[in-house]
């Protein structure tokens, strides 16, 4: 259920500004705000049934997105090879006797690696 969330607002990040302001709106209130289908209703004035389907269809819309312009994968991938470069450096780190300058490059390297994955 958690991966199932985390991937949803994982795709909302990426494609959220191409759903319609309703769209964004059900999703945030529902995924963002953790407020329950019948809370939704009330404050929109349409039945639950009608919030369960909005929000289907904008998680079916969303995962489209990523079947056809795989952003999130592409950014998973990205962030794997990032950890096998920090991974490597580190490496290079512990087995050489490097001078100060060097040290402080390899240093550098890590935290954008950090900056990137996080």
């Amino acid at each position: 259920m958690m991966d199932e969330i985390l991937r949803a607002s994982m795709l909302f990040d990426f494609y959220g500004e191409l759903l319609t302001d309703k769209q964004k709106s059900i999703f945030e209130m529902f995924y963002l705000n953790d407020l329950s289908l019948t809370e939704i209703g009330q404050e929109l004035n349409i039945s639950r049934q009608a919030v369960r389907d909005q929000l289907k269809r904008t998680e079916k819309i969303l995962s489209e997105y990523e079947d056809k312009l795989m952003l999130l994968e592409r950014f998973y991938e990205q962030k794997k090879l990032v950890r096998k470069i920090k991974s490597i450096v580190e490496d290079i780190e512990n087995s050489s006797n490097l001078d100060s300058v060097n040290i402080i490059k390899i240093e550098e390297i890590k935290k954008i690696a950090d900056e990137i994955i996080d």
